[in-house]
């Protein structure tokens, strides 16, 4: 069974309250449920993490790398200019997919940049929480 660390950034706690019209109307409890449904059909096991601190976003990227086969990765803003999270990502050497609820590169230009983008194995975004079940179908496939 494939052990997956579900790991989420600053302000996604707030989903469902934060910016409906952006991120949609599902709550952060509601959306970890149909991951955890989704990642139940996989044969997947799901650990959750969220953070509003970039330090425990690293620590939780540090443990997985002696603890899980893969990382889906909402860093948020981070994802746009967080250098230490990428060297994390690329020091662990397990496959991390990056996802966004929202399109990232329709949005303000300086969102659409992700640093994290060339340590991972993919990005996915724009589905909203659909974005999360794609990238455990991406990490099902390794």
């Amino acid at each position: 069974m494939k052990r997956i660390l579900i790991l989420n950034g600053p302000n996604l706690n707030l989903l469902g309250r934060r910016e409906p019209g952006v991120y949609g109307s599902d709550s952060y409890e509601a959306i970890c449920s149909r991951i955890a449904a989704e990642a139940e059909k996989q044969g997947m096991e799901v650990e959750f993490v969220q953070s509003n601190s970039e330090g425990a976003l690293i620590d939780a990227l540090h443990a997985a790398m002696d603890t899980k086969e893969g990382v889906v990765l909402n860093a948020g803003a981070y994802t746009h200019y967080s250098y230490a999270i990428r060297d994390a990502i690329a020091a662990i050497k397990i496959p991390v997919v990056e996802v966004h609820l929202s399109n990232i590169h329709a949005r303000e230009e300086f969102r659409s940049t992700s640093v994290l983008a060339t340590v991972c194995r993919g990005q996915i975004s724009g589905f909203g929480p659909l974005s999360y079940l794609l990238a455990l179908q991406a990490l099902a496939a390794e």
